[in-house]
């Protein structure tokens, strides 16, 4: 009776206004006037919103002579809208077809709040074909805003296969029937609900990042559609656009989802909205001045692909630990348009790389908003012209992620092209796209009218932002240069992260000149005075500009990534302080750490939420929470540890046959990569970049040897390999050929796997499954690594070099280390040591303690070190305490929050 009753005086508000809209308006021809005989039309099917508006949309289109004539309503995020009900489009785009205010010129009308009228719409530059409407064969378009009670409620559209020009009055007598119309869509909206409770909820939860690391809401998508989920890379917004509003509803009442939506929900408005955060109670002077952390990478999830690597993960995961402890922090990067390249083998192994373009619907971000409501934009003046970008913006839980795109209306096509692959194209590419994130990000923060309280600068890249900074300090207090720059460098943050010499930018004298001249008259420089801040020795006038240099004379604080790192740091730059001993170079380190909850898998999860106690995730940077590890019983840990293994088993030879599948591979290869490895053999995971001082080859030092271990029937050994290397490195990829090859040798078939295309998905089944994480790069050349650190929590014990954090991890007993830490001058007696130390330790160590059972089958020794491992490293390298590093000992000084700090008179 409720729904009859509202039905029924939605009718009524309906033809009280239609009574109105049927008096003849002055100069308003009188075949577009609604009659009362018509809209007694519009109860005929009872009265529900969602009918309603269909006879609304049948009534105007036949009052106004169009083809056409659609309803499209706001979804509750107020940033998509959503076809709600038409007639001449295909109904089956009811509830799916979905646009962002962006996009076309329904989005235009809304975004404008405005009506718009086009007489070919091929021809306007806001056009979008949605090609599953069917909308093809419509040229002219006439959209007006829907308005109740003064708020924005959807767009009014009418559409005609030939060409028409819409007179003004057919404009007007539209919206006035909008006017009309608008009170019946903003019932739709909140009583019956297009987007009823269960999508709407659903939605909530995918238009937030945080759902990628709640195993509880992830799970709810999966569950929606098992097999699509998989397909599409976990991406939740492509799921639900996908689905039927019917087919939820279906789907969700089937497995009775609808609590289990409602809880998952109500949590994260909770999380959202919480404000007894750790960041609450230690970093309360952030709040009106954020943190802006730039990174030109981002690595969040797989179906999000702003990353290529280490870098970006270790960004992803830093913004994700912000979320968690509360920190005010804004991460500021590019938009991708297709990302990093996409990886395929041929069948001799060499890789090949293919670009994918993005579509930004399906992914979690809108148009980033101003104060005044408009879309923010930015523009950098060079002297050979502008660039221009919009700003998209992501919610990453309680943070936001800010990502500039240069593919918009007036820049050249060059430049509309520059943020479309993340690290291609040559140097002036480069220092372009570098200029974009660091000046481009900086405007886009004061755009949003937000003043970062600390700049920092998640590796050289970002390193203009500094100096727009103190142009803006220059222009705000009326300060030179000189007065501006020590004030700005007491707020920037700067973290190097390799000892590598190629991974730090450098750029001629006439590139910068280029991209920095006009930032440069406005700071007041001269270009030898901006070229000295960014030389090592400011006389040598032929040396380039390191970003790295920039990076450092422009911070109060750097930091590496690991103590090694640190040391080899203060080595690398002692020269830009001369007069200082190598220990006295003002470069600090904060060992990086990993997301937990990004990477810990689902069972395993289960498994410390029994035994760490309520509440362990929220204090997983405190040792003592880790101590409860020892209270599992072995046999719970090693099952759970080898359902996992089989898991990634599973999905090693899915990939594998999938991969050959696409090569063309015989029947025969099909058969043999669907049983490749054994459940019961001792399996080594290797993944990363293959970049040449990682040495992935290393293994292969001693192929008659290898050969022996692989195939010993009584302690088999078999390896998981993934990497891309860079598109550019020749010797990389050789590597990787050298790899990928042996899957075809007799010797090794089964025991060697190549997953291709490594990424996120790859890398979490990877470390989440592997009884060993092999980690063997050139010391001292790995600035900290991280993957290892995923393994730990996941029971994985670590085979690895003392480089990186394994250098300060490794106590003996809780993985095993290759070698003493020693390097040697010659470069080919360090390999060569290296690799004959790897097979002793497997020989000696690794494979004795892994089959060496008791008499239930358990490897008690192997159990005992996974939980050493486990309880010492668990709270160490966890991103949390990385991040809660980075605010009591950077953040929070450098935004003037510390109550006692003496340091400066010691």
């Amino acid at each position: 009776m409720k729904g009859a009753r509202s039905g029924v005086a939605e009718i009524s508000k309906l033809e009280e206004g239609m009574q109105s809209l049927a008096q003849p308006i002055h100069g308003i021809n009188a075949d577009y006037v609604l009659t009362l005989e018509e809209l007694s039309n519009l109860a005929a099917e009872g009265g529900k919103p969602a009918e309603t508006l269909m006879n609304v949309v049948a009534l105007i289109a036949k009052r106004f002579k169009t083809d056409v004539c659609s309803a499209y309503l706001l979804e509750p995020d107020r940033s998509n809208l959503v076809l709600a009900a038409t007639l001449g489009l295909r109904p089956k785009c009811i509830g799916t077809l979905r646009m962002g205010l962006h996009e076309g010129l329904a989005g235009l009308v809304a975004e404008q709040v405005r009506s718009v009228a086009v007489e070919q719409v091929k021809n306007h530059p806001r056009f979008k074909y949605f090609k599953e409407a069917g909308e093809d064969a419509y040229q002219s378009f006439l959209g007006v805003p829907l308005i109740d009670r003064g708020v924005l409620q959807g767009v009014l559209v009418v559409q005609t296969v030939e060409a028409r020009t819409f007179l003004d009055d057919e404009v007007r007598m539209l919206m006035e029937a909008a006017t009309q119309v608008a009170p019946v869509v903003s019932e739709a909206r909140t009583v019956d609900r297009f987007i009823a409770p269960t999508q709407e909820r659903l939605w909530a939860l995918a238009r937030n990042v945080w759902w990628s690391w709640d195993h509880d809401t992830s799970s709810l998508f999966r569950d929606l559609d098992p097999a699509r989920w998989r397909q599409l890379d976990h991406n939740p917004i492509s799921l639900l656009a996908e689905l039927p509003f019917a087919g939820i509803e279906r789907r969700a009442k089937d497995l009775a989802l609808h609590s289990r939506i409602n809880y998952a929900y109500r949590r994260q408005r909770e999380y959202l909205e919480a404000d007894r955060t750790w960041g609450a109670r230690h970093a309360g002077a952030l709040r009106p001045r954020p943190v802006a952390y730039f990174s030109a990478e981002f690595g969040l999830h797989v179906s999000i692909p702003e990353y290529s690597g280490g870098l970006g993960i270790l960004a992803g995961d830093h913004i994700k630990s912000a979320s968690d402890l509360g920190i005010p922090l804004i991460g500021i990067g590019l938009f991708y348009g297709q990302g990093y390249f996409r990886q395929r083998l041929d069948r001799s192994g060499w890789q090949q790389e293919e670009y994918i373009a993005t579509d930004v619907n399906q992914l979690p971000m809108e148009l980033a908003i101003g104060p005044t409501g408009e879309p923010v934009t930015v523009q950098i003046e060079t002297r050979s012209g502008c660039i221009r970008a919009k700003v998209w913006r992501m919610k990453v839980g309680r943070c936001d992620l800010l990502l500039l795109d240069s593919n918009v209306e007036g820049n050249a096509p060059e430049d509309r092209e520059l943020t479309s692959r993340l690290y291609g194209g040559d140097g002036r590419i480069r220092i372009r796209q570098e200029l974009l994130l660091g000046v481009g990000g900086f405007r886009a923060l004061k755009a949003m009218g937000i003043t970062p309280g600390v700049l920092h600068l998640n590796e050289g890249h970002s390193g203009f932002a500094v100096l727009e900074a103190i142009r803006k300090r220059m222009e705000d207090e009326g300060l030179a240069f000189s007065q501006a720059a020590p004030r700005v460098s007491h707020e920037v943050v700067f973290t190097t992260h390799t000892p590598v010499p190629a991974g730090h930018d450098r750029f001629d004298a006439g590139l910068i000149e280029e991209h920095l001249g006009p930032l440069r008259d406005e700071l007041g420089l001269s270009h030898e005075g901006l070229m000295a801040l960014g030389r090592e020795n400011p006389c040598n006038l032929n040396e380039e500009f390191c970003m790295t240099v920039l990076g450092l004379k422009l911070s109060r604080r750097a930091n590496a990534v690991s103590a090694l790192h640190g040391e080899v740091s203060r080595a690398m730059w002692t020269g830009l302080y001369p007069g200082k001993a190598e220990d006295a170079v003002p470069i600090g380190h904060i060992t990086n750490g990993v997301h937990v909850p990004s990477w810990l898998a689902p069972q395993m999860f289960r498994l410390y939420d029994r035994h760490l106690g309520t509440g362990w995730q929220e204090r997983g940077a405190e040792a003592k929470i880790w101590e409860g590890i020892e209270s599992v019983d072995d046999g719970e840990l090693w099952e759970t540890h080898l359902g996992l293994k089989s898991r990634l088993i599973e999905f090693v030879r899915q990939r594998a046959v999938d991969q050959a599948k696409y090569r063309g591979e015989s029947p025969e290869m099909l058969r043999r990569l669907a049983s490749v490895l054994s459940p019961d053999a001792l399996t080594i995971g290797f993944a990363r970049r293959f970049a040449t001082y990682k040495r992935a080859n290393l293994i292969l030092a001693d192929i008659e040897r290898l050969a022996s271990m692989v195939n010993d029937p009584n302690r088999p050994l078999q390896f998981v390999f993934a990497g891309k290397a860079h598109p550019r490195d020749e010797p990389g990829k050789r590597v990787l050929q050298q790899i990928a090859e042996l899957m075809r040798d007799p010797t090794f078939a089964d025991k060697f796997v190549f997953v291709e295309d490594y990424d996120i998905n790859v890398g979490r089944h990877f470390v989440q499954g592997v009884d060993v994480w092999l980690n063997n790069p050139r010391r001292p050349l790995e600035a900290s690594g991280t993957s290892g650190q995923k393994v730990v929590l996941n029971g994985g014990l670590n085979l690895s070099v003392l480089d990186g954090w394994w250098a300060e991890a490794y106590d003996g007993l809780n993985g095993f280390a290759i070698g003493l830490g020693r390097t040697h001058s010659n470069m080919n007696v360090h390999d060569a040591r290296d690799g004959e130390e790897l097979y002793r330790v497997l020989l000696e160590e690794v494979i004795p303690l892994y089959y060496r059972r008791d008499q239930d089958g358990l490897p008690r020794g192997w159990i005992k070190r996974m939980k050493r491992t486990i309880r010492t490293l668990g709270w160490r390298f966890n991103a949390d305490r990385m991040v809660m590093d980075y605010t009591l000992k950077c953040y929070m000084p450098a935004a003037g929050g510390t109550s006692s700090d003496m340091s400066a008179r010691l």
